[in-house]
């Protein structure tokens, strides 16, 4: 059987792009090389895509140094003609990444209006038979790489355009849930445009307060970005009580603007934080759904309560937590979760994968907290070690989501 050509996507011009390598770089190494001809592209921060750049297979996680797609010696653009389909991946010569007025200047172009007189040579990257996009974040997990290749008719893993930029904006991710009967978390959602950053919103922080009291929010909040990933720019205000209590709201949001101008003030949850893998690879099948999972923050077995789960948990201190799945919960509860994963990833018109975070309370109820529609997949995430503990081993999961695509 011929192999199919599959281009890995990572990098970008997101916060995230240091965790897309990473995931990236573990993707390559579990791949079925067998299988599959692999491309990978990354992308700059710049938003550069190239090809023959750094090696990815060699980024781990836990280095001093986090990674990033930058240009080398070797590095040639890719160069993308959407009217050529799944034929319009080609890769332009070095010097036109180092002189972009001579060269192209953009990873758009198309072929029949080429001028060999101010271009350097173009080589067809081949047939490409899927894209596999391991991007976080904005410009990559919010529809807009996905309405390329929509445009381009070129089959992608993942969710389409509308599930991937609803997920990826946390308020309107919460309306769609309740617009489904799906219990969220109360909040707020600030505009942050014409606050005072000359104050670092110091200024804004009586109006501010003023907000989260008519909507009744109870200590302790969580001041995040809508429309960011990995625990960027989010805060944890513990009481709205003392005479630095406004300053301290204030300048939670000020942080949370530095990645995204709306922001979110969320109600902290008395719960447990219980996360769900969900997949429906073939468009006709049923969505399937994983063991719920638990990170466990072992800071917090030390004493330290007010922790949560923030990047360096994530990705940057493998000490600082780690995986239970199932989570230690009763069965009943365990299958909830489960219940409530599969229907939200219904109602944001989910396809290919998510992770959907959930919040259980005391009383047993399950509350959704967001929904990631393209969630890590380094050797600690939470989602191939889901499937895992379900039954399907990394390796192939990554076969069921391409090959997913191809049918």
């Amino acid at each position: 059987m011929a192999k199919k050509r599959i281009v890995v996507l990572y990098g970008g011009m997101a916060d995230e792009h240091p965790i897309s390598c990473i995931s990236a770089a573990s993707v390559l190494r579990a791949i079925d090389m067998e299988r599959y001809e692999v491309i990978p592209v990354g992308i700059t921060r710049k938003g550069q895509w190239i090809v023959d750049g750094e090696d990815p297979k060699a980024w781990k996680l836990g280095t001093s140094d986090l990674p990033s797609v930058e240009i080398t010696k070797n590095s040639r653009p890719v160069l993308l003609d959407p009217a050529l389909g799944c034929d319009g991946f080609f890769a332009g010569e070095h010097e036109d990444l180092k002189n972009p007025a001579n060269g192209y200047g953009t990873n758009f172009v198309s072929m029949s209006g080429i001028d060999p007189e101010k271009h350097n040579v173009v080589c067809s990257l081949g047939h490409v038979d899927a894209v596999f996009p391991v991007l976080h974040g904005p410009f990559g997990e919010d529809g807009t790489v996905q309405g390329l290749f929509e445009m381009m008719k070129v089959p992608y893993v993942g969710c389409g355009v509308l599930a991937s930029s609803v997920c990826m904006d946390k308020h309107f991710t919460k309306i769609l849930l309740q617009a489904a009967g799906i219990d969220v978390a109360p909040w707020i959602t600030l505009d942050t445009r014409e606050f005072d950053s000359d104050s670092a919103f110091e200024r804004n922080a009586m109006g501010i307060l003023a907000q989260v009291q008519r909507a009744e929010l109870a200590y302790p909040l969580f001041i995040k970005p809508s429309r960011a990933g990995s625990s960027f720019g989010v805060t944890k205000v513990e009481s709205g009580d003392g005479a630095d209590a406004r300053s301290q709201l204030a300048s939670a949001v000020f942080e949370a603007s530095r990645h995204d101008w709306k922001v979110l003030i969320e109600e902290g949850i008395d719960g447990r934080e219980i996360e769900c893998a969900v997949l429906r690879d073939v468009p006709a099948e049923q969505t399937r759904t994983s063991l719920p999972g638990e990170v466990v923050l072992d800071s917090r077995s030390h004493g330290e309560d007010d922790a949560f789960y923030d990047f360096d948990s994530k990705y940057m201190d493998e000490s600082a937590s780690h995986v239970e799945v199932p989570a230690s919960l009763p069965q009943e509860i365990l299958e909830r979760v489960r219940t409530v994963a599969g229907k939200s990833f219904d109602a944001v018109d989910g396809m290919g994968l998510s992770r959907v975070d959930t919040f259980v309370r005391p009383d047993g109820s399950v509350m959704v907290n967001e929904i990631n529609t393209m969630p890590g997949f380094t050797s600690i995430s939470m989602y191939p070690k889901a499937w895992e503990a379900t039954g399907i081993p990394y390796s192939k999961l990554i076969t069921m989501l391409i090959d997913g695509v191809l049918n």
